[in-house]
């Protein structure tokens, strides 16, 4: 494979902008409005259910080591779902009215009956999406995920410099794998987006990795800004300073007025604010940043249900309770759904698009998920204000 310094122009060569996808070429204005969007397969419409996804952690084996990996996968836990209990999961998922279902890890491919349990989950009206690393995407792979009913791989992309990428991820090929992955995907038409996770040794990189993603054919760019769990515990000095945090989310948002795709900020909520304040207009399905416990949650290798990957607390496991009976009935996810916050993000006039990062919040307050999100540029000029008034 060639230099991956001069993969992204070679793409540029091979991919033109009407290679993109149709679904966002077609209706982008051009104006940083996306709002005239088909539904993606991650992110649904409007209507009840629409904007709901779940995560099922399928295993916490996994064929790379990454260094933020909050699941700290690597080999398999005992007791991890049987196929029979994983079909029961689904069953509840659907019940409880959701719509999409993220297939994610660990690594989702190394578990043997994923296949049949990607295809039972379209069976019953769910939208099956992965969130995989990539490497194990081989053309094969691919045509058989597609077969059995994904509808889009999120693939994992830390880095332009094959290196970096790979020193991150704990893996000497992962780089060439990854892009062979969604090259892969891109031939047989298995829809693909860039995940990328943010941190100040690849800030510099990020508006490149989107432009990438665009030249590759990729559906969306999601970001993922870096929470202290797992082994992300061991390389919070790597999390953007506040301010930092801050001007990226704007050069991010100035981004998506330029490209044809979305580019969708994650465990950094504060984005709708920004794009707002610079007159960026999402897509309607990004019209809320903080989903945990309200419409997203995430089911461990061993059917403990919580509101984020990032958050510890535990609303239940379905080895006990139905996934449906836990997505109602939960005390847990009650909490998050009075949006009662406290300190700046209760005050805040963007609290309701924004809510704050309540994994972020439980982190640094003790473990209170309700307290306000610290890492806000604008609670911290709120504070500012209230002082000096």
């Amino acid at each position: 494979m060639e230099d991956p310094k001069e993969l992204s122009a070679d793409a540029a060569d091979k991919i033109t902008s009407k290679n993109v996808p149709d679904v966002f070429a077609s209706l982008y204005t051009g104006s940083g409005s996306f709002e005239k969007h088909e539904k993606s397969p991650f992110q649904a419409g409007e209507g009840s259910g629409e904007y709901m996804i779940v995560s099922w952690l399928t295993t916490n084996r996994c064929n790379l080591k990454c260094r933020h990996c909050y699941q700290n996968a690597g080999e398999s836990k005992e007791q991890e779902l049987t196929t029979s209990e994983a079909r029961e999961l689904i069953d509840g998922i659907a019940r409880a009215g959701f719509k999409i279902m993220i297939f994610s890890g660990g690594e989702a491919l190394m578990r043997p009956d994923i296949l049949e349990l990607v295809a039972y989950a379209s069976s019953k009206g769910l939208r099956p999406v992965f969130g995989t690393n990539g490497t194990l995407l081989t053309e094969d792979m691919a045509v058989q995920l597609k077969k059995s009913g994904a509808t889009a791989m999120g693939i994992s992309l830390d880095s332009l410099d094959r290196e970096k990428h790979n020193v991150f991820r704990g893996g000497e090929e992962a780089f060439d794998r990854t892009i062979r992955g969604m090259e892969n995907c891109r031939r047989i038409g298995l829809p693909f987006q860039i995940h990328t996770t943010v941190m100040d040794w690849n800030r510099d990189e990020i508006i490149d990795i989107i432009d990438f993603g665009v030249k590759m054919g990729a559906m969306a760019v999601y970001l993922f800004f870096l929470i202290p769990v797992g082994r992300g515990r061991f390389i919070e000095e790597s999390a953007l300073e506040v301010e930092s945090y801050e001007n990226l989310l704007r050069a991010v948002m100035n981004k998506q007025k330029e490209i044809p795709i979305p580019i969708k900020p994650t465990c950094a909520p504060q984005f709708t604010r920004v794009a707002k304040e610079l007159g960026v207009t999402l897509d309607r399905r990004f019209s809320r940043g903080c989903l945990a416990g309200l419409t997203y949650c995430v089911v461990s290798p061993v059917g403990m249900v919580r509101p984020c990957a990032y958050m510890t607390e535990e609303a239940g496991n379905i080895r006990e309770k139905p996934f449906d009976q836990i997505w109602r009935e939960s005390e847990l996810f009650a909490r998050l759904r009075t949006k009662e916050y406290g300190g700046s993000c209760g005050k805040c006039a963007y609290q309701g698009i924004c809510g704050g990062c309540r994994a972020r919040a439980g982190y640094y307050h003790d473990g209170n998920f309700m307290e306000e999100d610290s890492y806000c540029a604008h609670g911290l000029r709120m504070k500012g204000e209230a002082k000096h008034a």
